[in-house]
């Protein structure tokens, strides 16, 4: 049983846990078991003789100190008692939710035992020899990692067998998986519309450290063929992000895996080897828009490396900010689990119970969020101060022929047609009439007439969000760039929350007729 189950540190629920990672992680008991999972009992623990038993937690003592450590001594001064770790009794184990570990460090059997932790190669989850130090995993984390993990469809042993990493924001888990795999010298590929904070640590950082950088137009059926276009020898990074912020173009993932696969051969994954080595590309998308409701990308072939901001609807409540990557590559997860030790930062165990209390209504808060944005998105369609609404569900969204492949609406292999209601996802883009000062004018005064829909930045959370880019969260892209990427200056960007859809439809069409200052003449 893992070590990480007699945590330094006070946590919440902790027996829970013993049969929690058991069941999740299938490995074998440590020498210090706290319970014996498959009967639930707890086993002996030696006595010193002439001291009564500590960590007995029975009703005669009340002890309930760390039964894991039968060799300390029963506290007697009051200083000691003071720092002592008191546990609750047996029976924590019952109860129904995880429990969240707040310890920073955990306890060893003996110093070999230390050594073996501080010499393994880094891994996303623990082995039998569990926890050292929550830099370098932690249970809480590790808990919420493997739910994605299943989520990603990366538990499926048919499939592959791939592991998570969680980050304590979205562009942790972004510059992470890029800094594990570009060094000074290489190439990478990214799509004009991507997230700004991408484009900013791309322009600013990954530039400045001597990688090469393409930008290409990734959307719609020559997706593909300008990817292919950028493609050289020393080309390491194919960095796609699908439906794209915000301007909900899709990309044919398919198609690039497809001619990467032309170009650099089949992926070398041998465990044990550098990620930096290999000379296929690795593929990334940046899926946070579709989940894994929606979209599975580590099934679809060529494709490596799947990355979310788990702040949006993974998290689904707008009340923490963290980020997922998940691979079946152990040389990726290797280096990307090294660049999260060093660098960047997993996931704290508070925010990581809370990521996963969100997910466990994923599923039912996209079913709704997807029907919610369709009402949404016909009445932009129709209104006369829109020019142009992008929403994958709608006839006419330019990669509408992409839609129904991409978004699978919580599908399973056997699901029946009967049982599935087909959504699109939250997320709908419009762009206001006029060009220039005209339409930064009117998008602006649309967002700040709103009264239901909230006026702020981020996405999927069970209320409804809005946003300009070009004055908000993309102003650090020149005008030009963001132009070429389809961000135009009217743009407006809608996360479509769980409030009722009518109230959402009579909020936006108001702001839209009053969308000059005077009112519009509709």
């Amino acid at each position: 049983m893992k070590v990480a189950i007699s945590s330094l540190a006070f946590f919440l629920g902790w027996n829970h846990a013993t049969a929690f990672f058991h069941a999740n992680t299938h490995q074998s008991a440590s020498p210090r078991t706290l319970l014996n999972v498959a009967t639930q009992e707890a086993p002996p623990v030696p006595e010193v003789e002439g001291e009564q038993p500590n960590g007995t937690g029975s009703e005669d003592d009340g002890v309930g100190m760390n039964r894991d450590m039968p060799q300390h001594a029963k506290p007697q001064s009051f200083a000691t008692k003071c720092a002592t770790l008191y546990h609750p009794n047996r029976g924590a184990e019952r109860g129904l939710a995880p429990p969240v570990y707040f310890g920073s460090t955990f306890l060893l059997d003996d110093a070999a035992h230390g050594a073996r932790l501080h010499e393994k190669r880094e891994q996303p989850y623990t082995d039998q020899d569990g926890f050292v130090y929550s830099r370098w995993g932690a249970p809480t984390n590790e808990a919420a990692a493997l739910q994605i993990a299943a989520l990603e469809g990366v538990d499926d042993v048919a499939k592959g067998l791939g592991k998570c990493l969680l980050f304590n924001s979205g562009m942790s888990a972004i510059t992470s998986a890029l800094m594990s795999t570009l060094k000074a010298g290489d190439h990478a590929i990214f799509p004009y519309t991507v997230y700004g904070g991408t484009h900013e640590f791309v322009t600013e950082f990954a530039m400045s450290w001597g990688i090469e950088v393409t930008f290409v137009d990734a959307a719609g059926p020559e997706g593909p063929e300008n990817y292919k276009k950028a493609f050289r020898d020393n080309t390491r990074v194919v960095y796609t992000e699908t439906p794209a912020n915000p301007t909900m173009r899709l990309t044919d993932l398919e198609g690039v895996g497809r001619v990467v696969d032309e170009r650099y051969g089949s992926a070398d994954n041998t465990p044990g080897t550098d990620p930096h080595d290999r000379k296929r590309p690795w593929v990334m998308c940046d899926g946070t828009f579709a989940t894994p409701y929606h979209q599975r990308v580590l099934d679809i072939p060529g494709i490596d490396v799947s990355i979310h901001s788990a702040t949006k609807y993974l998290g689904g409540h707008s009340d923490i900010i963290a980020g997922s990557v998940t691979s079946r590559s152990e040389p990726f997860l290797h280096g990307c689990s090294k660049v999260q030790k060093l660098i960047t930062v997993p996931l704290n165990p508070m925010d990581s119970f809370l990521l996963a209390r969100g997910m466990r209504t994923l599923d039912v808060r996209m079913q709704r969020h997807g029907e919610n944005a369709m009402k949404v998105a016909k009445m932009l369609e129709a209104h006369p101060m829109v020019a142009e609404t992008f929403y994958p569900g709608l006839d006419s969204h330019p990669d509408r022929y992409l839609a129904d492949s991409i978004f699978s609406s919580g599908r399973d292999v056997d699901s029946d047609d009967d049982e599935v209601k087909q959504t699109y996802g939250g997320m709908i883009s419009f762009i206001t009439l006029g060009e220039g000062e005209d339409a930064l004018r009117r998008a602006r005064n649309v967002c700040e007439r709103l009264r239901v829909i909230n006026l702020a930045v981020s996405l999927g959370g069970v209320e409804s969000l809005c946003e300009h880019p070009a004055s908000m969260t993309h102003t650090m892209i020149p005008r030009e760039q963001r132009l070429a990427g389809g961000l135009h200056d009217g743009l407006i960007r809608i996360s479509v929350g769980l409030e009722r859809g009518k109230d959402l439809v009579e909020d936006l069409k108001n702001a839209l007729d009053l969308c000059d200052e005077d009112g519009c003449d509709v």
